[in-house]
Parts: structure tokens; C-alpha cells; sequence
């Protein structure tokens, strides 16, 4: 049986090699340190964004790498615990940018999983574009993966039904019919509908494991069943939309694959749960040891099973989080992070692991992972620190999470308002004083019930789950339970509905926004930074950064608040700066070369042997010079265009040690 390092080994070196001739490209933080307005990398692409669109990537045009990523939104989240989700994964993926197409992109990937991976092609399924009003339907992608097919002794069909598919892996051996057709919302690959917006159809891998795990009135290859698992998709970035919003055909066409590394893994390793896989189970059997419990029971799954699978994957995402350089907060990456840790803490709580565990998780994970990321063990000290740090101040917070959820029944028997010290409208607060346990009667003596709204209130300030409540308030009627269940649920889905607006306008995926004034505030950025260690302190180092259209805001590491002073002078510099009109060029050179040339690298990102960088100002003494990916204004004095300036408008905290400005042209 190949290790996961065999084929993470073997995915690198096959792109590598001819004819491929890929250059790998080095695996990033997961803090985006580039300008998007995402709060995570949550796909393997996220490093090539701005050459997917034309920019010249110094590394050459084609490409290789193997991208930690993590997907932090809510229905994303309420998947883990079954056998094949995961938020943190890691994406492999190789890229051709206006060399190769499909043809050749096909037939290797195809190679590739059979003749290095050793999959059964009879039990490989596609899926391409189905063609609508807009785009035809994706026939060169047909016609090609049939050929593909063809080479292993396959006949590979197209078949308008997308549910006629094998009952069995038997049947399947001899099963014609395996490539289907998929709309928009499945097939097509776009990040915005606007003018300019890159897009393609897409072609999905799939691979028969053979079982049902969900029964459905229907199956296809693309369902929620589990018999069938994506382990990649071809996404043929061949079109771009004009200013009527038509698509037109795109002059440079990209090749963008993207798989799941944990899946194949699986597969390969001829298991049916990537939590049984060599990536995964030193982690569960950590747990098992902790907790007393068994992982499965004769190989099937128990009431604890999808416990340590939580446990598991938001050990992996907290861990490589922290060594990232994040530290549990209330605000963005900080509080993802902080939701990771205290989830992962209520289901030890759940398997009766009563005494401080994540510490060890988190070590287990480090020791299973620092191989393949170096990083992990550098920041070892560091890591299980904070985490057990946070684990002790969430047991804390559960402790007071009882006392509030005592005192509000209290107050509801009695027909009284809450005391005022007992916290009912700031629930983004939990450390503020409430009632002390002398004050609050035992839950024996309570006999009505807190409502939904109120449950789901407590559940997101103190992450007190409304299993628990519901055990601690000692409620057994049925229909009380649903009840109170019902109105949970629906509160929980105006705030999910809300996060996921807030996440589409905020957060959105893909490419880097390269409008004009998101631009501007990019080179922005940089004279901020420049002028911070000018001003302030010449150790200040980016730790993060997120740019709209509408304002940039920069993390960087200071122990102490910017003066008054301080923010004046750092505004008046970047405004000076602005005015003086300096160059901005972009150039490529060796990494070497950069270095010593002082240009400032971005933290947690690693380079390759040729980078990109950005001078503004003279070349002999530049005011700034960053590693760098681009988009940039040509000329400083553009960001004074339409009479504006350069405007502090917020520094703040952002976790220990760490400082936000928010700032933006005005």
C-alpha cells in the first residue's frame, strides 16, 4: 500500500517530469498575504490568481503544486463527520497558462490516476458542461475523454440520463455509459457575472466506492449519496465575458486542475473513510487513547464515530491555523480559528474527555504533518501554547455559559427581567460578570423550559450546544424537545442566511479583485507598510491583509497602540509619497537577487527560485520593495486622482501582539 508521501511524491514528480515540464510552485500560508478578500486560501489556485488572467508568472507557464486550503463557511462545516469531509485539506493541482489544453490535459490526468495512483478506470466516471443558451454544450471534452477511456480498454458513452449508472461495482466492469452531462451551477467555472470575468466549463473525476451511504429517490454521480466521490475537476478557462455579458471565447486558455489530496489518498489506500487513511489515523487513535472510546465498532460506525471525526479535522485546520501565525480572536481569521478550537473541545467534552486534550491533539498532528510541512515543527512551541491557552479560558466560558443559562430560566420562572448583570443583548461578549452560582437555584428546582431563540443565543456566546442544554435543564418530554429544537433551527438559519449574505459581499472566492480603485489602495498598501517602518518601527512585518474597491486594511506585529502622533506622520509620508509621483515597476529576478536587494517578503509565504517583485521610487533607493504578485497602479501620483488623499481610519488590536489599520483614499 503506497503512504501518503509516496503519492504526494509521486503527483509532484509525474507534472514534473516530461513531456509535462511543470515548475513546482511552493505551497503558501493560509493567510492570504496577497490583496482578495478572502479570509482563508480555500482552493489551489488562489497563488496563481492574477496570471490567470495574462499576468506573466516568473515561473514559467506551466505548473505544479500541492496547496494547503481550508473552507470555513457554514454548510461546509455541518458536513464534517461523515467520511469524506474535511475543512482543512490540501488541494493538488496543476495549471497550464495559455500552453497545453484539454487534450493533453485529459490524457494525463487520466494517466495519472491509473497508471500512478493504480485506479480501477472501470470505476471512473465524468461529468461535462451540458451547453445552455449562454454556452454550448462541451462535445471536445467528450469526444476527448472517450479516446482516454478507450486506451484501458474502456468504452466510455455519453448518456443524457444522468441516473443511468451501474447497481454495483460488478456490473459496473462492463458499464458503457460515463460521461454526463451537468448544468451551470455543476459545470461552469466562473467568479463574478461582469464584464471582463474569466469562466469555462468544467469536467469532474469521479470514483465508484460501491455503497450507498445515503439512500435517494435518484443517484447520479454528482449526488449526496457517498457511493460516488469527486477526487478532481478540470476547470478549461476558455471563455471571458464582453460588456453586453455575452461569453466570448478568451485568447489565453488555461488549464486549471484542482484535486483532493485526502480523497485520493483514500483511494489509493483502498479505504472507504479518509479518516482511516495513514494521513488521519495517528489522530484518531489519539483520541481513542484519551477518551476510552472506540473509533468504530466490528469496522461499522458508532454513536461516537463522527465525534472523532470533528475532532480530528478541526485539530488538522486549528493546528496549521496557528502556525500560520493567527491567534484565537473575535474578529475574521482570528475568530474562525477560535470556533475551530471550541468545537473540537465540545465533542472531546462529548466523549467524556474531561481534563485539557487539544494540547496533545495538536502535537499529533504536528508529528503526523512535519514532513510535509516544516513550518509546523518551527512553530511547535507556539502552536501548543495558545491552544491549550484557549482550551482552559473556553472551559471557562462553558462554566459561565451554565450560570447564564440557569439564570435566564430563573428569571423566566420567577416572570422577572435578568439581572442586569447577567449578560442579555451583547452576546459577542461572554467575559462580562453574571450571576453568581450562589444566586441561581439548581436545575432540579426549575420546571419551564427556555425557548429556541433563547438556546441558540447561548450557543453562539458560549458555544453551549442545545444537546447539552437540553440535558442540563432535564427535559424529557418529547414534544417539548421538538419544541424548542424548531425554534433553534430556525434561528440558526436566519444567522447561517445571514453569514453566507455577509460572506458572498465580503468574501468572495477566486480571483483578486483587479478593478482600478482596488488597485490604487494595493499600492496603498505598500507605501503604508513602507511608511510604518519608516515611522514607527523598521521590525514591522505584514501579517495580513484584506482589500476592497472601498478601503485596504494591513495586520502587522506591534505590542503596543500607534500614537496619535505616530498615525499623523505615517498619513503625511504615504501622502508625500503620493505626491512625489514615484514609479512603480514590477520585476523578475532571482530569489537570491530580491534578497539582497532588501525586498520584503510576505510572512508564511514561501518562493520559488524566480519571484516578482515591486519597486516604487528610485531603483538605487527605492521608498519601497516587495515580493509581490500584483496588480499595481504604474505611477503613485494616480491615487491622488479626483483630488483624494490617504486616510487612516481605524488602528486597532487584532490578537496579541498584532495591530490592524484600516485605511482607503478619500
Amino acid at each position: 500500500m503506497k503512504t501518503s508521501e509516496e503519492i504526494r511524491n509521486d503527483f509532484l514528480a509525474f507534472w514534473s517530469e516530461s513531456p509535462r515540464n511543470a515548475k513546482i510552485v511552493p505551497n503558501m500560508s493560509l493567510v492570504p498575504n496577497v490583496d482578495s478578500t478572502l479570509l482563508f486560501v480555500n482552493s489551489g489556485m488562489f497563488p496563481l490568481a492574477p496570471y490567470l488572467g495574462g499576468l506573466p508568472h516568473p515561473m514559467g507557464k506551466r505548473l505544479v503544486n500541492i496547496q494547503r486550503c481550508l473552507r470555513t463557511n457554514y454548510d461546509d462545516l455541518m458536513e464534517i463527520g461523515d467520511n469524506r469531509h474535511t475543512s482543512m485539506f490540501e488541494m493538488i493541482g496543476n495549471w497550464s497558462l495559455g500552453d497545453f489544453f484539454k487534450k493533453e490535459q485529459i490524457n494525463w490526468i487520466m494517466e495519472f490516476w491509473i497508471e500512478k495512483c493504480n485506479l480501477d478506470p472501470s470505476r471512473l466516471y465524468v461529468s461535462v458542461f451540458e451547453g445552455d443558451a449562454d454556452a454550448p454544450r462541451d462535445i471536445e471534452a467528450i469526444q476527448i475523454w472517450q479516446e482516454a477511456f478507450l486506451k484501458y480498454g474502456i468504452t466510455a458513452k455519453f448518456c443524457e440520463d444522468i441516473s443511468n449508472l451501474p447497481k454495483n461495482l460488478e456490473e459496473g466492469k462492463n458499464w458503457e455509459y460515463r460521461i454526463f452531462p451537468f448544468p451551470k451551477k455543476k459545470n461552469w467555472w466562473e467568479r463574478a457575472h461582469a464584464p471582463s470575468e474569466l469562466g469555462g466549463p468544467t469536467s469532474e473525476m469521479f470514483y465508484d466506492l460501491g455503497s450507498v451511504r445515503v439512500e435517494q429517490g435518484k443517484y447520479n454521480i454528482n449526488d449526496d449519496s457517498g457511493r460516488f466521490i469527486e477526487i478532481g475537476n478540470n476547470v478549461f478557462m476558455q471563455n471571458v465575458l464582453d460588456t453586453n455579458l455575452k461569453w466570448q471565447m478568451l485568447p489565453q486558455k488555461n488549464i486549471d486542475f484542482g484535486g483532493g489530496f485526502e480523497r485520493v489518498v483514500m483511494i489509493v489506500q483502498g479505504k472507504d473513510d479518509i479518516f482511516e487513511t495513514d494521513l488521519y489515523m495517528p489522530i484518531i487513535q489519539k483520541v481513542g487513547q484519551l477518551s476510552g472510546k472506540t473509533y468504530k465498532t466490528k469496522g461499522e460506525e458508532n454513536e461516537f464515530t463522527s465525534a472523532f471525526r470533528i475532532i480530528a479535522d478541526h485539530a488538522r485546520a486549528s493546528t496549521f491555523i496557528l502556525a500560520d501565525g493567527v491567534m484565537p480572536s473575535n474578529k475574521d481569521q482570528g475568530y474562525i480559528l477560535r470556533r475551530f478550537i471550541r468545537r473540537l473541545i465540545r465533542f472531546g467534552i462529548k466523549l467524556e474527555i474531561n481534563n485539557n486534550f487539544s494540547k496533545i491533539i495538536a502535537e499529533t498532528v504536528i508529528e503526523r504533518m512535519q514532513n510535509a510541512y516544516p513550518h509546523l515543527l518551527e512553530q511547535k512551541a507556539t502552536v501548543l501554547e495558545a491552544i491549550d491557552k484557549e482550551e482552559n479560558a473556553f472551559r471557562l466560558t462553558l462554566v459561565k455559559g451554565l450560570k447564564f443559562l440557569r439564570a435566564v430560566v430563573e428569571t423566566q420562572n420567577d416572570k422577572k427581567q435578568i439581572p442586569q448583570n447577567v449578560e442579555t443583548q451583547n452576546f459577542a461578549s461572554p467575559h462580562q460578570q453574571i450571576a453568581s452560582p450562589q444566586q441561581i437555584p439548581s436545575l432540579q428546582q426549575i420546571e419551564s423550559a427556555i425557548s429556541g431563540a433563547t438556546a441558540y443565543n447561548i450557543y453562539e456566546t458560549y458555544g453551549f450546544p442545545l444537546e447539552m442544554i437540553i440535558e442540563e435543564l432535564k427535559i424529557t418530554d418529547e414534544n417539548q424537545i421538538k419544541k424548542i429544537e424548531a425554534e433553534f433551527k430556525a434561528e440558526e438559519q436566519k444567522h447561517r442566511e445571514a453569514s453566507r449574505a455577509g460572506s458572498e459581499q465580503k468574501f468572495k472566492g477566486g480571483l483578486a479583485d483587479n478593478s482600478i480603485e482596488t488597485t490604487k489602495l494595493h499600492t496603498a498598501h505598500h507605501l503604508l507598510l513602507a511608511a510604518l517602518q519608516k515611522i514607527v518601527d523598521s521590525n514591522i512585518k505584514q501579517r495580513g491583509s484584506n482589500i476592497t474597491a472601498e478601503r485596504l486594511r494591513i495586520d502587522f506585529n506591534l505590542d503596543r497602540k500607534l500614537t496619535e502622533d505616530e498615525i499623523k506622520k505615517v498619513e503625511e509620508l504615504v501622502n508625500q509619497k503620493i505626491v512625489e509621483g514615484l514609479n512603480v515597476e514590477r520585476l523578475e529576478m532571482p530569489k537570491a537577487e530580491a534578497e539582497k536587494l532588501g525586498a520584503q517578503m510576505e510572512f508564511g509565504q514561501k518562493y520559488g527560485e524566480i519571484v516578482t517583485i515591486y519597486r516604487i521610487g528610485d531603483e538605487k533607493d527605492p521608498f519601497s520593495m516587495e515580493f509581490c504578485g500584483g496588480p499595481h497602479v504604474g505611477n503613485t501620483s494616480e491615487l491622488a486622482n479626483g483630488g483624494k488623499r490617504f486616510k487612516i481610519f481605524k488602528e486597532e488590536s487584532s490578537g496579541g501582539g498584532i495591530r490592524r489599520i484600516k485605511a482607503g483614499l478619500i
